[in-house]
């Protein structure tokens, strides 16, 4: 009988050893996943802060593009300031117009245009203000009250329109 328990001590010795080898096993696999979590974790981290930076970094120099090409409109303002100091209507005008056309011209290298209202009322770019009978067809743009402008392909803002609600009732 001590000899049926001794091998069974041993049997539990080798096993219980076993265990312990397989336990320790584990915990290092657990380790290494654990560590390359943390890898994963600081490199997204990295990725995140740096992605960051390089998009208040572009938008900076968009910024930075914009003032660059508004700096002459400034510029045939001041001028045009001066000349209205001096009571030279005919050079205001003239630098007014030249003020818009500079002032266009950048807005139009940034991609700015004009929404078009020679054609029919078309709700996804105009606004209706107002309808108004007239002989012309029902939904023509009568007026344009304000213009109205896309950047791409996005309405920044909308064209303010009076609209034909069709001929008068007699």
């Amino acid at each position: 009988m001590a000899s049926e328990e001794h091998a069974g001590t041993e049997k539990a010795d080798r096993v219980i050893a076993e265990l312990e080898e397989r336990l320790a096993l584990l915990e290092r696999e657990r380790d290494e996943h654990l560590a390359d979590l943390k890898r994963v974790a600081a490199d997204f981290d990295n990725y995140r802060k740096r992605t960051a930076r390089d998009q208040e970094s572009l938008v900076a120099r968009a910024h930075e593009r914009l003032v660059k090409e508004l700096l002459p409109v400034l510029d045939d303002l001041e001028r045009a300031l001066e000349a209205a100091e001096r009571h030279e209507e005919a050079k205001l005008e003239d630098g007014v117009r030249l003020v818009h056309r500079e002032l266009q011209g950048a807005l139009a290298k940034e991609g700015l245009e004009e929404i078009a209202t020679d054609e029919g009322f078309d709700p996804h770019v105009h606004e209706a203000l107002l309808t108004q009978p007239s002989e012309e067809d029902d939904g023509a743009i009568l007026q344009v009250l304000q213009k109205g402008y896309r950047l791409g392909d996005r309405v920044l803002r909308p064209a303010r329109v009076v609209i034909s609600q069709g001929a008068p009732e007699a």
